[in-house]
């Protein structure tokens, strides 16, 4: 298996973990555990391939050193976080609920 589809796998875990740790810690924006976990995924997946290509990691070489790996669990944990919360908060706007 390629060295980026295990990098963007890494990420979409990450990212499902990130947006569960956010759900669970900020309840008023949980989007439940499934609505948690993809959205974190999907965050995690995005977020993380923009970072490694910003930053010049994991894309470029698709190489599974661990730089590589660490920055797509940062980077996909991290944005599968902040797209959960994005996502609860446009929900909750939505719903009129402050």
């Amino acid at each position: 298996m390629s060295g980026w589809v295990i990098n963007l796998i890494i990420q979409l875990i990450s990212g499902a973990a990130g947006g569960g740790a956010i759900g669970g810690i900020l309840k008023q924006l949980s989007l439940g555990a499934t609505g948690n976990a993809i959205a974190g995924a999907v965050g995690g997946g995005l977020g993380g391939t923009l970072l490694s290509s910003v930053l010049g990691m994991g894309a470029a070489g698709g190489g599974l050193d661990i730089g590589s790996i660490i920055s797509s669990v940062v980077g996909g944990g991290g944005s599968g976080a902040v797209l959960t919360v994005i996502i609860g908060l446009v929900r909750q706007m939505l719903s009129g609920r402050n």
